[in-house]
């Protein structure tokens, strides 16, 4: 089970942490814009994996420029079924023509997979306005946002059937993908990847960054023209990263990964799942440098699937647990 990295434990690294108030059944995924409004997602229900509430899935804001940032439920409106919102990877886009806002969040209805694309306006109200669904977006996982209706989309797996899936693991098989979406055109513009989970793209648009989970390394593309995406190396990470942040000063880019998947799938609460952060420096040189920035055992927080930073400050999400605000030394 080396894929699952089943039989690793890691030493606990603690920062200076407290848990976010209202999170209490995950922040499966968190980004930040400049100004420093960050948005999650809760409360995914995913295959295979625990949860800890029946209820529907909810989106929350976060000012981290205020004293005692707290997570503030975001109110959607428009034609949107709430009774089934089953939100996964989340991506921000700013139009730079008026600054509007726009949220892009994987849902999962029903265990179907579409994206929303919502508008975000005052301080606390997500508008929406369109539900994407297409055969090529069959298992999304995360997505990045590129314009205001395109994206790049991960598709974290080849067959819906969890026992097709576990086959798929054992033959290591590299059949999923990404794809880019516009109202113009939808097509996959990388292919042959195992699992590919987080998906994020560097501060200067130029470069495309893919969590291949499975195989415990970070993917870098660069975009080509037409927006196709060219393969160009690598970074091991030892991990099972979920979601990818950058940190938009550094260009550093933090992973939220699962030390032991095997934990994470079979949940025992006497043997929790960990939680490992991770931050890649300096990415595209010939030797990057890997650094474990938090680690725990999974008695302060379960299943961490990602880490974002901003101005010396880091929020830590999970799957189906808490989120921590921590300070970065």
């Amino acid at each position: 089970m080396e894929i699952m990295l089943a039989s690793r434990e890691i030493p606990v690294k603690h920062l200076s942490c407290h848990y976010l108030q209202n999170i209490e059944y995950g922040a499966e995924d968190i980004t930040i814009l400049k100004d420093g409004l960050a948005f999650m997602s809760t409360g995914l229900k995913f295959p295979g994996l625990h949860s800890f509430s029946d209820e529907p899935g909810k989106m929350y804001v976060l000012d981290l420029l205020h004293p005692k940032p707290t997570p503030v439920e975001l109110q959607i409106s428009g034609e949107l079924d709430l009774s089934s919102f089953n939100p996964h990877g989340i991506s921000a886009y700013t139009d730079e023509a008026d600054d509007s806002v726009y949220l892009f969040v994987v849902n999962h209805p029903h265990h179907n997979s579409q994206v929303e694309i919502f508008r975000y306006v005052e301080e606390d109200t997500l508008v929406h306005i369109k539900t994407i669904t297409h055969p090529l977006l069959h298992s999304v996982n995360d997505i990045v946002a590129v314009g205001v209706e395109s994206f790049y989309a991960t598709n974290d797996r080849y067959f819906h059937s969890d026992a097709l899936l576990l086959i798929t693991v054992f033959l290591d098989l590299t059949w999923c993908d990404v794809v880019f979406y516009s109202p113009h055109e939808v097509r996959v513009v990388a292919d042959g990847l195992r699992s590919p989970n987080g998906i994020n793209i560097s501060p200067d648009k130029r470069y495309i960054y893919v969590s291949d989970i499975m195989d415990h390394d970070i993917d870098v593309f660069e975009r080509q023209e037409g927006e196709q995406l060219r393969y160009i190396k690598s970074v091991a990470v030892g991990s099972l990263c979920d979601n990818i942040e950058v940190d938009h000063k550094t260009g550093d880019v933090w992973l939220g990964c699962h030390p032991n998947a095997m934990k994470l799938s079979s949940y025992d609460p006497e043997d929790p799942p960990g939680s490992e952060v991770l931050r890649i420096k300096n990415i595209h040189s010939k030797q990057p440098v890997v650094s474990m920035e938090y680690a725990d055992d999974g008695h302060v927080l379960m299943g961490s699937s990602v880490a974002a930073p901003y101005e010396g400050k880091l929020l830590i999400g999970s799957v189906f647990h808490k989120a921590l605000y921590c300070l970065l030394k």
